[in-house]
């Protein structure tokens, strides 16, 4: 089995794995004011576009609701630090342009509206509605900002140079956010260099953020450890604050719509976690929706293999056993019995996949995973996800999380009948470190559509005989 560990540091704020851990909180998410004045601001705009147009041609309501999705699928109402108009024109001229092809396609398909008002009536009235509305809004946010009504309690992890160059930046106001004081563990700057005090290291910055009721925590270049500092941001999940880092080399970083810049230092904002995008909710839907169409597609499969199974093994054809998943609790997850062994063999024996006693109904159910089907009931229930990090029986994830420092972040998320490692090629006798990599690329990369991509990938290794 190759599961050679890797020592790795132990950060005060890797997340507990044992058994019975209580459920990480999650607080509610801040709502953004400024997106939603954007949102109501070009909202106004498409119910002008559709008073004034509408009139002659239905279509433009269909060409109205689309400028708004388009808008929110290009990132036209995500907040930034740097408010332009003639930054957002290119995006919102092509969510016009985009919106008009929608409207067409539902103008041939049900006849609506032929003779009305021109389709680059619509893209013009609608962008210079859209510029004219955003010019005043952000004109507005600026003097709310310079005036100090709009102020973000920041924290800047790094004492050093570049993190003062960021405190004299900020400090301005004309960004919207407000230095309350410095994080790190050894700082480089003398106290006669810093304009804000030191609050205290980077371990502690959960607390700090609790304390000093910040929202932004700004990361620079701190004296602390690289894994240190991983750990504590990975930690700091939980916490409704967004995270803005300076990247490596950022002199010579390219920047675009989706960096922040201030007086030429980019910021790139980190990802929410995955439970506070706006799809999460559906991803549970799709678990629903899917396992329960699956138990009923798969019925009469799991009846005859629990037939097999009991003929080439004996009684008991279903095969439960404990489990760790979301937050480093237990459940108990079903499978259909391909061996006959003791509990505690099945609790702490690694791998059975060249083991003698398995029959070739055994080998074939888990050469085609056949033997995973009845974790759709987990999946029905709550226990799991379709795709997610795959659970392990607390034994090992005791093991593992004490020799692998990445280990236990994975338990961020619904654990999955199939994940992005698995489809990767690392299931079986494979590497941990790897899984653990490959887990926490999910974690923190998280879409509905890669969701939809592993499973794609699953189906296709499933039809291969890809399994075990």
């Amino acid at each position: 089995m190759n599961v050679t560990m890797t020592s790795g540091s132990s950060a005060p704020a890797r997340p507990p794995v044992r058994a019975g851990t209580p459920a990480t909180p999650r607080p509610p998410r801040r709502r953004n004011q400024l997106a939603l004045l954007m949102l109501l601001a070009d909202s106004t705009c498409v119910l002008l576009v559709v008073l004034l147009l509408g009139r002659r041609d239905p279509a433009v309501g269909v060409f109205a609701v689309s400028v708004l999705l388009v808008h929110a699928c290009v990132g036209l109402y995500r907040p930034r630090l740097d408010l332009s108009v003639l930054d957002d024109l290119p995006q919102v001229l092509g969510a016009a342009v985009a919106a008009v092809g929608v409207s067409s396609l539902v103008q041939t398909a049900t006849g609506i509206g032929r003779g009305g008002p021109s389709a680059l009536d619509a893209v013009l009235m609608q962008t210079a509605l859209v510029v004219l509305a955003r010019t005043a809004l952000y004109a507005a946010r600026r003097r709310s900002r310079l005036t100090g009504r709009v102020a973000h309690r920041t924290l800047v992890v790094g004492c050093g140079g570049l993190g003062q160059q960021l405190v004299d930046i900020l400090g301005s106001g004309e960004h919207g956010l407000l230095p309350v004081g410095f994080v790190d563990d050894d700082p480089r700057l003398a106290p006669d260099e810093r304009t804000l005090p030191v609050l205290g290291g980077v371990a502690e910055l959960p607390a700090l953020v609790r304390e000093h009721q910040a929202s932004v925590v700004v990361i620079a270049f701190s004296s602390a450890p690289e894994n240190l500092v991983v750990d504590v941001l990975r930690g700091s999940q939980g916490l409704d604050v967004e995270i803005l880092t300076v990247p490596r080399f950022w002199q010579v970083t390219s920047t675009h719509r989706l960096v922040h810049t201030v007086r030429g230092v980019p910021l790139v904002k980190l990802r929410r976690p995955a439970f506070r995008a706006p799809t999460w909710p559906l991803k549970r839907v799709l678990d629903v929706t899917a396992s329960a169409l699956g138990l009923l597609v798969a019925a009469p499969a799991l009846v005859l293999a629990a037939l097999a199974v009991r003929r080439e093994v004996g009684p008991g054809a279903l095969f439960r056993q404990e489990r760790v998943g979301l937050d480093g609790r237990r459940f108990e997850l079903l499978k259909l019995r391909t061996l006959r062994a003791d509990e505690h063999e099945s609790a702490t024996r690694w791998s059975v996949a060249t083991d003698e006693r398995v029959g070739p109904v055994g080998r074939w159910l888990r050469r085609t995973s056949v033997d995973e089907l009845p974790q759709l009931w987990n999946v029905l229930r709550g226990d799991m996800s379709l795709v997610g990090p795959r659970p392990e029986r607390p034994f090992f994830v005791e093991r593992f999380s004490a020799e692998h420092a990445d280990y236990p972040w994975r338990h961020r998320v619904p654990s999955g009948i199939t994940g992005w490692a698995q489809v990767n090629g690392l299931r079986g006798d494979t590497s941990i470190s790897d899984r653990a990599r490959f887990d926490n690329h999910y974690v923190e990369n998280w879409t509905l559509w890669l969701d939809v991509k592993i499973l794609l990938r699953t189906v296709g290794q499933v039809l291969a005989a890809a399994g075990r």
